[in-house]
């Protein structure tokens, strides 16, 4: 009607780019979220917000981990362009780790779901949350560097 085209792909492309940076931020602000939240012996309220924060994380996570594949495949600057720079395969490593880590806090979260269910506390001692505070500091340290490797990598920065 107006000669107008409206670009499907573009529209995708962004779709799934924003997609993969709304999950970074929430993966992130889960994290924060844990991280400020933690402490012995919460109460109910506070215990179940950690849980919800931790699925919160796990499925932005997952969102994260998809629309990254697809932008390679699909919507970025070709797979070679990724796969043969030693800085996206740092930048996968670091995510593959930071993942591995959180295996720990969602352990510990899906066991408390279990006296959360039966209306009793979980118990959560200094220790456990000494614990659990570093594995999330470690978490946001490699979370935090990811973008800056994303940066580099879109620079061209370990090509030939």
């Amino acid at each position: 009607m107006f000669g107008f085209v409206f670009p499907v792909d573009l529209f995708k492309s962004a779709a799934v780019a924003y997609i993969h940076y709304l999950s970074f931020m929430l993966c992130f602000g889960a994290l924060i979220f844990e991280r400020i939240s933690l402490k012995p012996n919460p109460n109910r309220q506070e215990a179940i917000s950690m849980v919800v924060a931790d699925i919160i994380y796990g499925i932005a996570g997952v969102a994260l981990l998809v629309s990254g594949i697809y932008r390679v495949i699909k919507f970025g600057q070709g797979s070679e362009f990724y796969t043969q720079n030693p800085i996206f395969w740092t930048k996968i490593v670091v995510f593959a780790l930071v993942g591995s880590l959180s295996l720990y806090p969602t352990i510990t979260y899906v066991l408390w779901a279990i006296p959360l269910s039966k209306g009793n506390l979980p118990k959560v001692t200094e220790n456990l949350v000494l614990r659990l505070r570093l594995i999330i500091n470690i978490e946001l340290v490699g979370f935090s560097s990811i973008p800056f490797l994303a940066t580099l990598m879109a620079r061209g920065v370990g090509l030939n």
